[in-house]
């Protein structure tokens, strides 16, 4: 019998969540995410001091933003050795509510990548999906810059991204799942709060089914995963990003593993775009979607930083 990851595969695009480009092939994944946490990590491992050294020295006297932006850079170039597929590379989180920022950060990320001969399409620019951060995507979308909107929690923040035209959104679904979890302490119920009525699994179900339902091209790619339950009650989704823990585990386990997202046989209209004002609102009444937002933008922002030092110090 085929391995879930193969009958994964077979009903939906498994993207590589690492910044451990080593580890890609034995799972042949299309695409692979990276974030400030990820690249911190790789970074700090052996094997990869070489790389991280000389990427440093070959730019020491460039002002250290943009030292970090040629390490994220060369580390995404490797990736694309190793997949068929397309990189996601993060813009600094300490600009998620600076839309001009993130919008000039983006294209020099891209600049670096045309200068190592990388075709835009092979490239999606990761942004927070604050307001300010969807703006700078709808910008960046018209030129040809392609986008994945993370930090996404909120159904509100779905619906923007699609009026913006990003390409691809990815609705976290363990930090989800961590918030409902931590929020009914003794009362939770894990056997009747897995698989589809895991609150996560919801939450991207419910954005793939508007998006299919409404004609909306934008793709989504379910992202942050706890278990391979989690992974398996999402299967059909566009994407997966998924970790290499949680890839060995699909890759050793042979359970059946059945397409659960399908798109409807016709589609509605779309419907009026959201408002800046309607958007805020919408994503304050969702108690879970405004602390996660801001705390994942508080924990990559702490991760930049670090990263910052750990690079600034090999100046």
């Amino acid at each position: 019998m085929a391995t879930q990851l193969e009958q994964l595969k077979a009903v939906t695009t498994v993207v590589a969540d690492t910044g451990d480009f080593r580890q890609l092939a034995q799972f042949a994944p299309q695409d692979a995410t990276t974030n400030p946490s990820l690249i911190l990590k790789a970074v700090q491992k052996p094997e990869y001091a070489p790389l991280l050294a000389e990427t440093v020295a070959a730019h020491r006297q460039a002002s250290l933003p943009a030292i970090v932006d040629q390490v994220l850079v060369r580390f995404g170039c490797e990736i694309l050795k190793v997949i068929p597929g397309r990189v996601s590379t993060e813009v600094d989180a300490r600009l998620s509510f600076d839309t001009a920022a993130t919008i000039a950060r983006a294209r020099g990320l891209m600049g670096l990548y045309a200068d190592a001969g990388v075709p835009r399409e092979r490239v999606l620019i990761k942004v927070a999906a604050t307001w300010e951060g969807i703006q700078a995507a709808r910008v960046l979308e018209a030129e040809g810059i392609h986008c994945n909107l993370t930090l996404l929690f909120a159904f509100a923040q779905a619906r923007a991204c699609a009026d913006a035209g990003v390409r691809l959104i990815s609705p976290f679904v363990g930090r989800i799942y961590d918030w409902y979890k931590k929020s009914a302490g003794a009362a939770w119920d894990e056997a009747a709060n897995a698989g589809e009525n895991d609150p996560g699994v919801r939450s991207v179900a419910r954005i793939y089914d508007y998006y299919k339902q409404h004609g909306v091209r934008t793709e989504v790619m379910g992202a942050s995963f706890r278990n391979v339950g989690q992974i398996v009650a999402l299967a059909g989704c566009d994407l997966l990003t998924i970790s290499p823990d949680l890839l060995a585990q699909l890759q050793q386990a042979d359970g059946p593993v059945a397409r659960r997202l399908t798109p409807p046989a016709s589609v509605q209209p779309a419907e009026a775009p959201l408002s800046e004002a309607a958007f805020r609102y919408q994503l304050n009444e969702d108690a879970m979607a405004t602390e996660k937002l801001a705390e994942g933008i508080r924990l990559f922002a702490a991760d930049a930083v670090k990263l910052d030092a750990l690079i600034d110090a090999q100046r």
